[in-house]
């Protein structure tokens, strides 16, 4: 039986169980906590373990329970439609227990080094050193195969701005914020306008005395409910509309956008199309905006003792503390440079999976995109794939084309976006092309994947000859709000 080591037990690493086990390997995970969740698992201790990511305290989803779940495992039906983290966390504990994986899941072990074995030309096979994060003993593995399920939130990015150094204040990067009650009646300056920057200003502007939101060139910002109350990505996530050319695109989605808040009026309007950088999710960042208690800002020209200037000219005194979200940095100092070398913040990967160089396909990388959408059943269909490649069932290409992930001009959506950034239109173009390879000869079903309202069908019809477990009742794999039909 082919033996498969899973780094990590976050949503990748246990869907990677689960699709070893559907395949007949044998999976063994290794997670470094003592719980399952990855970056769901919120943990209130930023001493503890931290290195890795986590959520705030108050996070909510950005995609809706209907896209961001498992082919298999609809998010049962009394679940918020846009979850609090700890109903993420709770999903994916019943999605484990459904299914067996923790009995696979080896806690409070941390992979510190995973080299190629001496007949890996021949094999494939990897010698995996195993660290007990409890008494410090290592130990040497050996499998056939290796999953890396570690996530890419894990280093944070900080800029080198002029005179940062000097700052008197508290400096703090979101991969350490969780709560805002001890920065009450502070003068805070927000650094990045992404996710966590958004959610973050967005909060402390409650409790702040004031919130100054830094960004050097805008963003789009989508709300999380679009027309009649719906869930944005269930009413807009539709094939159909992706056949258009991008400048159709981009008109249609700036012009949906615009009506929800006009971004030039709000500071907010970016200097690219709404399709070529992932975008911001906030509902509240425009009241915040029109109630004063978050200000726009440019970008920051440099720091003082107690102030920022920014390259507008303005500048901001008596700044107490300065969130920084501005990203992170990506690696695996576990492996080799000569298996995978990042340059940059770049990698190069075969169809996002693979590296390119390695003479035996048996190591697969889970994850290592910044979807718009749910990275769940993304990383489903990587596991899936990668799978059936360790069982030898599937072969890829001899000579494989690497897809360079920090290729600008490969693909015009990715123009301006981080480097490991993945398109809607390639998630939706695979699941497609996989759906009318199963639909040849049922026009109904084909018509189907461009206009059907139910938004797990095209992953349900993509597992179909996969999958050998389909739970849920109809109810529950079909569009909810709240428990009532779409």
């Amino acid at each position: 039986m082919v033996r498969v080591a899973i780094l990590g037990a976050g949503a990748s690493g246990l869907t990677a169980i689960k699709c070893c086990l559907d395949e007949g390997l044998e999976p063994v995970c290794f997670e470094k906590t003592d719980d399952i969740g990855g970056l769901w698992l919120y943990r209130g201790d930023t001493n503890k373990f931290p290195e890795l990511g986590c959520v705030f305290k108050s996070t909510v989803i950005n995609t809706s329970k209907e896209i961001m779940s498992f082919s298999d495992f609809p998010c049962p039906k009394e679940f918020a439609n846009f979850m609090h983290n700890r109903q993420v966390y709770q999903y994916l504990k019943l999605y484990a227990d459904k299914f067996g994986l923790m009995k696979h899941i080896q806690f409070n072990n941390s992979v510190t080094s995973a080299k190629k074995a001496a007949d890996f030309d021949s094999t494939g096979r990897w010698d995996i050193e195993i660290k007990d994060e409890v008494t410090g003993d290592k130990k040497m593995e050996t499998f056939d195969a290796l999953f890396v399920c570690n996530g890419h939130h894990a280093k944070p990015y900080i800029p080198d701005f002029p005179g940062i150094d000097d700052f008197q204040g508290t400096k703090l990067h979101t991969h350490y914020y969780r709560t805002p009650d001890s920065f009450k009646d502070k003068r805070v300056v927000v650094i990045g306008i992404g996710n966590s920057g958004g959610d973050a200003a967005v909060e402390l502007s409650r409790w702040a005395s004031q919130v100054y939101l830094s960004t050097r060139r805008g963003t789009w910002v989508i709300h999380r409910i679009s027309d009649f109350g719906i869930p944005v990505d269930i009413l807009n996530v539709k094939r159909f509309l992706f056949l258009a050319p991008l400048w159709l695109q981009n008109a249609f989605f700036e012009f949906k956008l615009n009506l929800n808040v006009n971004h030039k009026l709000y500071g907010l309007l970016p200097k690219h199309k709404a399709l070529s950088a992932h975008p911001m999710v906030n509902d509240d960042l425009p009241n915040r905006i029109a109630n004063g208690t978050v200000i726009i800002k440019p970008n920051i020209k440099r720091f003082t003792k107690n102030g920022v200037e920014f390259e507008d000219g303005t500048f901001e005194d008596n700044i107490d503390v300065v969130i920084i979200g501005t990203g992170y940095e990506f690696g695996y100092p576990f492996l080799p440079e000569s298996v995978i070398k990042v340059e940059k913040n770049k990698v190069d990967l075969y169809k996002y999976v693979f590296p390119p160089d390695l003479e035996k396909p048996t190591l697969a990388v889970v994850g290592l995109v910044q979807p718009w959408g749910a990275i769940n059943p993304l990383s489903e269909l990587q596991c899936r794939w990668a799978a059936r490649v360790f069982k030898g069932v599937t072969e890829l290409p001899q000579r494989r084309k690497c897809t360079k992930i920090s290729s600008r001009n490969e693909n015009p959506w990715l123009r301006g976006t981080s480097p490991h950034s993945v398109t809607p239109f390639k998630l939706i173009l695979w699941s497609t092309v996989t759906i009318w390879r199963l639909s040849l000869g049922s026009n109904r079903t084909f018509r189907k994947c461009f206009s059907d309202r139910d938004p797990c069908f095209s992953s349900r019809a993509s597992s179909a000859p996969f999958s050998r477990t389909s739970t849920g009742s109809k109810d529950q794999v079909n569009g909810r709000v709240q428990g009532r039909p779409l």
